[in-house]
């Protein structure tokens, strides 16, 4: 779709080159939700592509991930052999459900910032302790855990003139056993319950619930609960208004199916034999 409000594109290089923020700003990765409606407050956008970051970086501290990383990009990294979560990549990256058009343009931190419910690099970042690294506009650098950043749908905790630079995966969550769960109502359609649970070496068990919820969700346990504890623990987390409620799907069916993937990711965990993801 065309922006006929826009009167300016700006393409700065270096972190030097960023403008001061006005209104009527936006940054821009790589459009594809931009570019799907109309944004009449919109005057000026900031081409953050231009400035050239590496998409991904894999060190002994764990993966990190530029926020203009595409999701093609993404989807093609190999990551260690020791990686056992790695999984996770495709799975959440084939839960965007977008053509290959859009896998080539759309990227991790656009799916982040736009914080709706149903991100699944929110599933990813989160399922994997992901912490963003925030450039202010003061020039200095603040990092967020992404399960703060994203605060409810298309709200997230930018300030005025901040940026989303990357997001940090650490190794130790990269390592961890794997159980992934999701539905829609339609096969092609936008996710209403996307689940994620984590195994650590030591059993510390984590759950990730996001897609049902508006702001994602990460329980912790220092071993693998019961299946009563993990489903109270669910109804003590998530309040009824909590639960997020849009065409693609009412909250009584999302709370249901919350705790129906809970149940089956604990079990897939607790059967599931060392090295693998389910």
């Amino acid at each position: 779709m065309d922006l006929n409000t826009i009167e300016t594109v700006l393409r700065p290089r270096s972190r030097t080159e960023l403008p001061a923020w006005t209104e009527g700003d936006a940054c821009l990765g790589g459009g594809t939700w931009l570019f799907s409606e109309p944004q009449v407050g919109m005057r000026r956008l900031v081409d953050l592509a231009a400035l050239g970051w590496p998409p991904h970086a894999i060190d002994a501290n764990g993966l990190t991930l530029g926020a203009t990383c595409t999701i093609a990009q993404l989807e093609r990294l190999e990551l260690p052999p020791d990686w056992i979560a790695a999984p996770l990549v495709g799975q959440c990256c084939r839960a965007l459900l977008g053509s290959f058009k859009i896998w080539n343009v759309a990227t991790i931190g656009g799916n982040v910032c736009l914080a709706l419910p149903a991100g699944p690099m929110i599933a990813l970042a989160a399922a994997l302790d992901a912490t963003c690294t925030i450039w202010s506009a003061d020039g200095t650098e603040r990092h967020v855990p992404v399960v703060d950043f994203v605060l409810g749908p298309q709200h997230n905790a930018l300030n005025p003139g901040e940026v989303l630079r990357s997001l940090s995966m650490p190794a130790a969550a990269l390592v961890r056993r794997t159980a992934f769960r999701r539905i829609s109502l339609s096969p092609n359609g936008r996710s209403g319950a996307l689940l994620i649970g984590t195994r650590a070496a030591d059993g510390a068990f984590a759950l990730t619930v996001t897609a049902s919820v508006k702001r994602p969700l990460r329980l912790t346990f220092d071993g693998l609960p019961s299946a009563a504890d993990l489903a109270q623990t669910l109804d003590d987390a998530i309040p009824q208004a909590l639960y997020h409620d849009d065409v693609h799907g009412r909250p009584d069916w999302r709370r249901h199916m919350t705790g129906h993937f809970a149940e089956e990711i604990r079990g897939a965990l607790e059967a599931a034999s060392p090295g693998g993801a389910s």
